[in-house]
Formats: C-alpha cells, structure tokens, sequence
C-alpha cells in the first residue's frame, strides 16, 4: 500500500469527521498514537479533551450551549495497564470492559453499531495500542447508509514498522448524508521526534472552521512512559 502524505490528506478533506492514528516512531522506539474530533453543527463544536487521570474526556466547552450530550461526550482515550484504547464513542469503556472481562478486542465490539444518528450513521471507530506497540483497528458502519445491517470491520498490525503508522476517520469528505470511510486504513509516514511536533503538524493541516481539539501521546515502548499534547480550538 502506497502512504499517504497525512498532511496533504487532511488540508485536502475539510470534514474527515473524528480520526485515529496509531503508529511508531521513526527509531521505532515509541507508540504513536493521535486522536481529533472536528464539528459542523454548534453542539459538536463546543466541546473540548480534558485530561483525566487515565486519558481524555470530551466535556462541553460552554456548558450553558449544550443541547444533547448523547453522542458527544464521552472518554475517547482510556489507559488499561500497558495498553491504551482509542475510539470516537462511548464503546472505549466497552473495549475496556471487555478486556477486563478476559474478552479480545474484536469480542468486545461484537455488541456495538454504528451511531443512531440518521441520516448519517456515523461510523464507530477504535483501536488499541498493545504494550509491544502492535494495534488492532476497527470500524463499524452502515450498509452503504442502509441502517438494516452493521458492517463489522477488523484490521490487525501485530509487528509495526518503524515510521509507519493507519490513520482511519469517520467520513470520506463532507456531504449530506455524510459519506462513511471506505476501505482500508490509511498507512501513513510518521516523520515527527516528539508528539508536539506531530501535533503541530496535524493541528494545522485540519480545516481551521471545523476542527475542535486534538489529542497526540507518544508512548515509550520500553519503559511505557509518555508525552501527551492536547489542543482545543476552545478554551
């Protein structure tokens, strides 16, 4: 598979909805892994990432304008051990249950669909950093738009390569209906040292209307300590 100049990617697509990157470093020494939401309506962007002790939240920017929590807040990253879980939904605590429970990562999901927001059905994404670096990705989405039948979706990354990474969103471009990713993720060059250079790159190539904050960590994959950056259009 020929990479993708991410970069490139993003300045070229004004809505790829909320993306995941999961990837190593170019010495191959550490995890990388990025998460972003963008909005279009008034409730999607007034929301911010707060750090908790295990990860992120997504919490409302001003609380006094949200109307419907449902779908927009929610933990998109949770620590578990050495492991680390990344979605764009509330299935992070269904990864992590899952887990706990003894259940693999594709068990986990087996349970979930897409969002139940007509028309657009968007599609849940996630992904799992393992403490050797390796990753699972995942998507589930619609039938072409069809809401009769979950399309299920499981890509494995066992022995990562050093500078590559997959980058997966939930929407191919803007539109209405919005048009849910297709495809294979996306294999990615990873050429940042630290996760504030990766974040700066990715910050300024997402459409400066839509995007909304942005959560970058790389993970030392020998000792499991961690960088993380966190940016937010608001606040």
């Amino acid at each position: 598979m020929k990479p993708v100049d991410i970069k490139q990617d993003l300045a070229g697509n004004s809505y790829p909805g909320r993306g995941i990157v999961i990837g190593q470093s170019a010495d191959g020494k550490q995890a990388v892994v990025a998460y972003f939401i963008m909005g279009r309506s008034v409730n999607s962007r007034n929301r911010v990432f707060a750090e908790e002790p295990d990860g992120i939240r997504t919490e409302a920017a001003d609380p006094a304008k949200m109307e419907d929590p449902s779908l927009i807040i929610y933990h998109p990253v949770r620590q578990m051990g050495r492991g680390l879980i990344i979605t764009n939904g509330d299935q992070t605590d269904t990864i992590r249950e899952g887990l706990a429970a003894g259940k693999s990562f594709e068990e986990s999901l087996r349970k979930r669909t897409f969002e139940p927001d007509k028309p657009n059905y968007t599609p849940r994404i996630s992904g799992l950093v393992q403490q050797n670096g390796g990753y699972p990705l995942s998507i589930l989405k619609s039938a072409d738009g069809n809401p009769a039948s979950c399309r299920r979706y499981f890509f494995d990354y066992e022995a990562p390569l050093a500078g590559q990474g997959h980058f997966l969103h939930t929407y191919m471009e803007d539109g209405n209906p919005l048009p849910s990713f297709q495809g294979e993720p996306e294999q990615v060059d990873i050429v940042s040292d630290t996760a504030a250079d990766f974040a700066e790159l990715l910050w300024a190539s997402l459409n400066e209307d839509n995007k909304v904050s942005l959560f970058v960590r790389y993970i030392d994959l020998a000792t499991g300590t961690w960088e993380s950056v966190i940016k937010n259009k608001h606040g």
